[in-house]
């Protein structure tokens, strides 16, 4: 039987892709989210498919939760080989502007969740050499466009780039462990989510999962981009 892949962060979009490429793939998924409707329906929906799935309504801002949620998973699931980290809080907002209690969040759930997360399930993952998956965004990367676009994001900018620093210090953390840690920045708006509509260059959730499938299994590269909104130069970027 294969490892459990649990996604942090659960909704439409990537994460809800991401549950159907591992989980028709025969791992089976742990959906973590605040939201218990949704989560409700992902798994009356996910569990019509075939797939394994079981919901763990949780605030992944909240530290002590996050270690009581994933006590809770290994022990109704089993060991954890594939930590999924999909979370965002959408604040807008310059630097001018924002409120320090904003930016806080944003980084206490992009950072100090995530390192929380990791360090909770890094046993399970050791173990069995498993995988650490993160979604990134654009604004997480250090370009003048990038940056000028990122002015009135600047939580989001801020928090995202924070989180890809981690995820790189992770992949050399993990190494020696035979654990891979990858990362995929989503260059646009993701169809079927309310900011893609009436936009342009969106991305397809299900060619994010593809290229998180692809991270997992040729454990090759630690960051890929998928989408086009914003042109960028790419060379280093899939190191």
């Amino acid at each position: 039987m294969k490892n459990t892949i649990v996604i942090c962060g659960y909704g439409p979009g990537i994460s809800q892709a991401v549950a159907r490429r591992f989980g028709k793939a025969g791992h089976p998924v742990a959906l973590i989210a605040r939201n218990v409707q949704r989560l409700t329906e992902a798994v009356t929906e996910l569990n019509a498919e075939g797939i394994q799935v079981q919901a763990f309504p949780a605030d992944l801002s909240d530290v002590k939760a996050i270690r009581h949620v994933f006590t809770n998973v290994h022990g109704m699931m089993g060991p954890i080989g594939i930590l999924h980290w999909n979370v965002f809080l959408d604040i807008e907002g310059d630097l001018l502007s924002t409120p320090p209690d904003d930016l806080s969040k944003s980084f206490d759930l992009r950072v100090v969740g995530y390192i929380t997360a990791v360090q909770e399930s890094k046993n399970d993952l050791m173990a069995s050499k498993g995988t650490v998956l993160v979604t990134s965004g654009v604004m997480a990367l250090d370009d003048p466009q990038i940056n000028a676009f990122a002015v009135d994001y600047a939580a989001i900018a801020i928090g995202v780039a924070a989180q890809r620093k981690t995820t790189h210090i992770l992949a050399h953390t993990f190494a020696p462990h035979g654990i891979h840690v990858g990362e995929v920045i989503v260059n646009g708006f993701v169809e079927g989510t309310p900011g893609a509509i009436g936009k342009s260059d969106t991305v397809a959730p299900t060619d994010v999962a593809d290229q998180f499938w692809e991270l997992h299994t040729t454990r090759q590269v630690h960051s890929v981009i998928v989408g086009k909104a914003v042109p960028i130069e790419e060379a280093g970027i899939h190191g």
